[in-house]
C-alpha cells in the first residue's frame, strides 16, 4: 500500500519538492501563529491540549517502531531512538507531561538546533501521503512548536545555565553513542560519517574533523539562541 509499504515506488521523497515546500511553509506559519497568539494562549488553561499532544506523539512514535518491526526493517544499527531528534522527541513528551524547566533546557536547544535542521534537510525516503512522511514531519514540527510554545507562552526562557546544561548533556552523550555505533555498526548522531543527503555537515570539513567543527558550531548557535530568546519584554 502507498501509505504503509517499504518501497518508495514512483514517489520517493525529493528535497524541496512541492510537498516539502508546503511543510516548510506550515512550519513557518505555525511558529508565527504561536508568537502572535501568545497572549491569548496565556489566558487559557491548556493542560488538556498539552496532554493530548503528548499522547499523540507517543502513539505516533510507537506506530513508527511497529511499522518498522512489522516490515522487517527494525535494526539495532539505525532504529534505536538514539538520534538527537529522537532524544528531543522524548524530551518534548516529558516536557508536555511534567512541565519541568530542566527538561525544557534540553528540548529548547535540541529542537531549535536539531529538529529545524531535520525539517529543512530531512533524511527521508517516502513522500506524501506515506505514513513515514506524516510521522516524520508531524513529530519534528511538534518538537519545534512545543519548544516555542513553552518559550513564548509558558515563559520558560533559556539562561546561560541552560546553555551549560545542554552542552554538558550532549558531550556526555556523544562518547556513549560512539561506543554504541561501534557495537551496532550504526551512525547515531552522524558520529561515524555524514548523512547521505545534503546537510549542514557538508560545510564542516571531512571526517572526523567535522565533529570538532560541529562542536564549535553547537556552542556558537546555543549562545545565539540564548541571546535571541533570553528573558526580555516582547
Amino acid at each position: 500500500m502507498i501509505w504503509f509499504g517499504i518501497d518508495p515506488g514512483e514517489h520517493p521523497f525529493a528535497l524541496f519538492s512541492l510537498s516539502h515546500r508546503i511543510v516548510l511553509l506550515i512550519s513557518i506559519l505555525g511558529s508565527v501563529l504561536i508568537f502572535a497568539a501568545r497572549h491569548l494562549l496565556r489566558a487559557f488553561s491548556n493542560r488538556l491540549i498539552e496532554t493530548a499532544i503528548a499522547l499523540s506523539l507517543v502513539f505516533s512514535e510507537g506506530a513508527y517502531h511497529y511499522w518498522m518491526y512489522k516490515n522487517g526493517i527494525w535494526r539495532f544499527s539505525d532504529s534505536l531512538p538514539l538520534e538527537l531528534c529522537s532524544i528531543s522527541l522524548f524530551g518534548t513528551i516529558a516536557l508536555l507531561f511534567f512541565q519541568k524547566r530542566w527538561i525544557d533546557d534540553l528540548v529548547f536547544f535540541t529542537s531549535l538546533l536539531g529538529a529545524t535542521q531535520a525539517i529543512v534537510t530531512p533524511l527521508l525516503d517516502f513522500d506524501f501521503p506515506h505514513f513515514r512522511f506524516l510521522h516524520f514531519f508531524y513529530t519534528h514540527l511538534m518538537m519545534v512548536w512545543v519548544a516555542l510554545y513553552f518559550t513564548w507562552v509558558k515563559g520558560y526562557r533559556p539562561t546561560l545555565r541552560s546553555v551549560g546544561r545542554v552542552l554538558l548533556f550532549l558531550n556526555i552523550l556523544a562518547p556513549i553513542l560512539w561506543g554504541i555505533n561501534r557495537v551496532t555498526g550504526g551512525n547515531y548522531m552522524f558520529l561515524r560519517e555524514k548523512p547521505p543527503i545534503p546537510s549542514l555537515l557538508d560545510w564542516l570539513g571531512p571526517y572526523p574533523w567535522y565533529i570538532g567543527s560541529l562542536e564549535l558550531l553547537l556552542v556558537s548557535l546555543s549562545f545565539l539562541l540564548w541571546y535571541l530568546f533570553r528573558e526580555k519584554n516582547i
